[in-house]
């Protein structure tokens, strides 16, 4: 299968922050289209088609902030979302494909309107829990092995996430409707594949010398009605 690349970055990847390294957005630079829209929505449309029980999960119970979701997109892609046009019972993208806006099946019309993968975490307790998303470019995750599980279960792998799961804890206990907040990551990987679940054998120090740099472009924002929050994230791949 030929690569699904992006020419550039639109931040500096060199610019890595501290973790959790979050940053205000401006809620109109929420998402993002770019050079590779067109391919990555066809590999979605494939993925969502084939894998639909590997991208996708919705928990029970969280089925309103679902609703919200797919409403909320729908009226930021009509304010912000450059070539969308949207009408009340389809969506027209930017790369001239029509989805009709199914609100029986809101996470799927969700999957084929954006590049973004969209996670939904909602308070259970003290935590907050991964209750429904739409996930076809993992990186090096599963989503069955993460949904309806709390934000520490979830970044089990990550080095040194312990020492700061309080901190990203208060972040998302902290951001309000309408002040989204954004990071971002860079790994270099030897498969340059969108779905990309398992995790490559290779030590860290090597993977500045694998030929793929992937970035994924994070935000969080909380929705004002169910006051759950939005985990989105944005995929670029690009050759060194």
């Amino acid at each position: 299968m030929t690569p699904i690349l992006q020419e550039k970055i639109p931040y500096d990847v060199t610019a890595l922050r501290p973790l959790p390294g979050i940053a205000p957005l401006n809620m109109a630079e929420w998402l993002l289209v770019d050079e590779a829209f067109a391919p990555q929505m066809i590999e979605r449309a494939r993925l969502l088609a084939e894998r639909r029980a590997d991208v996708l999960a919705v928990t029970e119970g969280a089925g309103p902030a679902v609703d919200e979701l797919l409403q909320f997109v729908l009226d930021w892609l009509r304010d912000h979302g450059a070539g969308y046009d949207i009408s009340a019972n389809a969506v027209r993208r930017p790369d001239g494909v029509s989805v009709p806006i199914d609100r029986a099946d809101p996470m799927l019309t969700l999957g084929h309107l954006v590049q973004e993968d969209l996670c939904i975490m909602e308070k259970r307790g003290e935590e907050h829990v991964l209750t429904a998303a739409v996930l076809c470019f993992p990186a090096s995750w599963r989503l069955a092995e993460k949904i309806d599980r709390p934000l520490v279960a979830i970044h089990v792998p990550v080095p040194d996430y312990p020492q700061i799961a309080p901190r990203v804890q208060r972040l998302f206990d902290g951001v309000q409707p309408g002040r989204p907040l954004w990071r971002f990551n860079a790994h270099g990987y030897g498969d340059p594949a969108l779905y990309h679940p398992s995790r490559e054998n290779v030590e860290e120090a090597a993977r500045a010398r694998l030929p793929y740099l992937r970035s994924e472009r994070q935000c969080v924002l909380r929705l004002p009605q169910t006051r759950a929050c939005v985990f989105s994230i944005h995929t670029y791949v690009m050759a060194r």
